[in-house]
């Protein structure tokens, strides 16, 4: 982890994905590309998604701000692996 002089963090990581994934990560940096009117590599096609997701992120919540309590009376369900099948 990298501490970033815009108050940031920047984090490197191994990620393992399926082709079909990284093909549309492409296409994504291809969209991006397009946008932004230059070259943009995968690495700022994954960063712009993030990016654009955290904000519907219910895990990632403001300080100050105390998420809503969830009850539950079921098991708590497996979550899903990278390839989409279940644990």
């Amino acid at each position: 982890m990298h501490a970033l002089p815009d108050g940031e963090a920047e984090i490197s990581l191994v990620v393992r994905l399926p082709w079909e994934d990284v093909a549309r990560l492409g296409q994504e940096a291809g969209r991006l590309a397009s946008q932004m009117k230059r070259p943009v590599t995968l690495d700022e096609a994954v960063s712009h998604r993030l990016r654009s997701v955290r904000a519907t992120a219910a895990h990632a919540r403001p300080a100050g701000e105390q998420p809503t309590a969830v009850t539950s009376s079921g098991p708590v369900a497996s979550l899903p692996r990278l390839n989409g099948t279940t644990a």
